[in-house]
This record gives structure tokens, C-alpha cells and sequence, in this order.
């Protein structure tokens, strides 16, 4: 790989990108590819901390993959891969799990949500996932990590782990950083502005899924709920409002000025119809790529296999060294 700085993220198969997750992270995958070494991944082993079908994940796991390559990603430009294809995660996990408090584990405020809302199968892969993530960051020594606000606290803890196993063994782990977009927003609920725009939400008109069609797109945002000042301005207050200017000016690269001067003296219908169609224009080419992808499976597996290939090769570098900083005989 050239000489640049190393960025790992990862995305759970969990069903079709949110826009939320496509402004939010995925979005920004690919112009990185220019900058840095990257490494992406679809991290199928840590969607099994909750019940999963395994029909249905083995199908999620396909269509994020699909659709991080329509969304920009290149598998020649970066190393694109399933996590459960490369074995090296699962066995530093381990070494790492061992250098891991578990008051550390006890604190993270991932796990206390995730407990409550899947009270029926509160299981150790729940407790432990963010020293799993972890090794999806150090097996490659990454240098930078894209983080939104709900994984901080992860990232904190594999600079702890990182650290911790340096002080103990000798400097190995590069100490990863948080890597902070220059544009993009959090994007949240249209049905609750205070709320982040989730898939899981009970209501569908709250959410944007990145292959929803045109007219679906359209009908959501006409739905968004507002306030009754009528007067499209970012403020205080005016949650609603604040998260379409946000989409809007994301998508279109206005700033909130010019867009407050665009929709001046105009209802907040014709604000929602220009952001809804906006935000479709922007999705339709990523809709059919990703239609184009779906159907060459063959493409697929030779895609995701190379990428697991690479990512082996490069991680077990990584892990080999590990192990004998661990005092493991060697295998060869």
C-alpha cells in the first residue's frame, strides 16, 4: 500500500443504508480513497450480538456490500471485504478481550441500551463487541477511524486497549485516532427531530432508506414534521426545520444563508417538496448501481473474496507479531 495514512471503518449489515448512515459515514467512503490507505468492512460479526435471521443476514451482508460499491467504494482503490471472511478479527479479540477491564465493558453506555431493548438475550458477544471492534481497528494498525457521536466511547476504549497492551509488551499498536469529516451532519427522525433517523424506528415515515424510490422519498419529506412558524430559518427551537436545512445543505452544498434567501417568503410545503426531490435526484444514481451490482453475483464474490484475501495478508502480519509479544510459540 502507498505510503499514506490508514483509515478502517466498518458498517453492520443490518438491512438498506438510512440516509442518516449515507450522510452521516458512507458517503464520505469514497472521496477518502484519494487521501488514505483504506479499509472498509461489513462487520457480519457484530450483527449477531442480536437475534439475526440467517436468511436475511446473508442477504443484508450482500446488499451492504453492493452498497457501499454503488455508494463510491472502489475494491481496487481500497480493501473491501465481510468481516467474517478473515479470521484474524476473532483471534486478536481474544488477546485483546485479556487486556480488557471489565469495568471498562461495564461503562459502555452501548451495551446499557442495547440490554434494555433486547432484555430476552443479554449475551457475552453483546457485552464484549466493543473489544471486537477494537480488533477490527489494530489487527491493521490503523492510524484513523470515522466515528460518529455513538461510537466515541468504542474508540476510546481501543486507544485504552491499544495503550494498555504498549505498556505491557513494548510499543506495537499504532493508538488510533478519531477522524472527523469536513461536512456532514447528523441526521435525525422525520417524524421526531429530537430523535437520530434510525431503521428501526416503528414509524417508516421517519426514516429515509437509500434505495426508497422517488415518489416514496418525496411523500416522506412532504410528511416531516415542522413547527407552525412557517419562516424557513435555522434556530433554536425549530427542530424540524433545522434537520431539512441540514439535508438540504449536505446534499446541495448551499449554506444555510442562501438557502434561507431561496425559500424566503415561501410555505414550508414547497421548502419539503425541494428537499425531498433533491435528495432523490442525489439517490438515483446509487439506486442503479446498485440494481446493476445485485444482479452480477459472480462480480460480487470475486470482489468480496480478493478483498478477504488482502485483508488476511495484511492483518496476519499484524497478528503473528502479536502473538509472540504474547509469548505464544510459534506456529511456523
Amino acid at each position: 500500500m502507498e505510503d499514506k495514512k490508514l483509515i478502517f471503518s466498518g458498517i453492520q449489515p443490518t438491512g438498506t443504508f438510512t440516509l442518516g448512515n449515507y450522510i452521516g459515514a458512507v458517503r464520505n467512503w469514497g472521496p477518502l480513497q484519494d487521501e488514505y490507505n483504506c479499509i472498509y468492512c461489513v462487520v457480519d460479526l457484530h450483527a449477531i450480538t442480536v437475534k439475526q435471521d440467517p436468511v436475511k443476514l446473508r442477504q443484508n451482508t450482500m446488499n451492504a456490500y453492493a452498497l457501499l460499491m454503488a455508494c463510491g467504494v472502489d475494491p481496487q482503490k481500497s480493501i473491501l471485504f465481510i468481516q467474517s471472511h478473515v479470521k484474524t478479527h476473532a483471534e486478536l479479540s481474544w488477546i485483546l478481550s485479556c487486556n480488557t477491564q471489565f469495568g471498562e465493558l461495564s461503562r459502555m453506555t452501548q451495551f446499557k441500551d442495547k440490554s434494555q431493548r433486547h432484555a430476552d438475550d443479554v449475551n457475552a458477544g453483546l457485552f464484549t463487541y466493543p473489544v471486537l471492534m477494537a480488533a477490527d481497528i489494530l489487527a491493521y494498525n490503523a492510524d484513523l477511524v470515522p466515528v460518529g457521536g455513538d461510537q466515541k466511547q468504542h474508540l476510546e476504549l481501543a486507544r485504552n486497549i491499544a495503550q494498555r497492551f504498549n505498556q505491557r509488551y513494548g510499543d506495537f499498536f499504532t493508538v488510533p485516532e478519531p477522524y472527523i469529516p469536513k461536512v456532514g451532519a447528523r441526521v435525525m427522525s422525520l417524524q421526531d427531530p429530537t430523535k437520530k433517523m434510525s431503521k428501526s424506528d416503528d414509524n417508516p415515515n421517519s426514516c429515509i432508506l437509500i434505495l426508497d424510490d422517488k415518489d416514496t422519498v418525496i411523500r416522506k419529506f412532504k410528511r416531516a414534521v415542522t413547527d407552525s412558524e412557517a419562516e424557513v430559518c435555522y434556530r433554536e427551537g425549530k427542530d424540524g426545520i433545522n434537520n431539512l436545512m441540514s439535508i438540504y445543505s449536505t446534499i446541495t452544498g448551499k449554506d444555510f444563508a442562501s438557502i434561507e434567501s431561496e425559500f424566503a417568503g415561501k410555505g414550508y410545503g414547497d421548502f419539503k417538496l425541494a428537499v425531498g426531490e433533491a435528495v432523490a435526484d442525489h439517490l438515483e444514481p446509487i439506486r442503479t448501481e446498485f440494481d446493476r451490482l445485485s444482479k452480477d453475483k459472480a462480480f460480487l464474490k470475486q470482489c468480496y473474496t480478493e478483498g478477504a484475501e488482502k485483508a488476511l495478508r495484511y492483518s496476519q502480519r499484524v497478528v503473528s507479531k502479536v502473538y509472540r509479544k504474547v509469548g505464544f510459540v510459534d506456529r511456523t
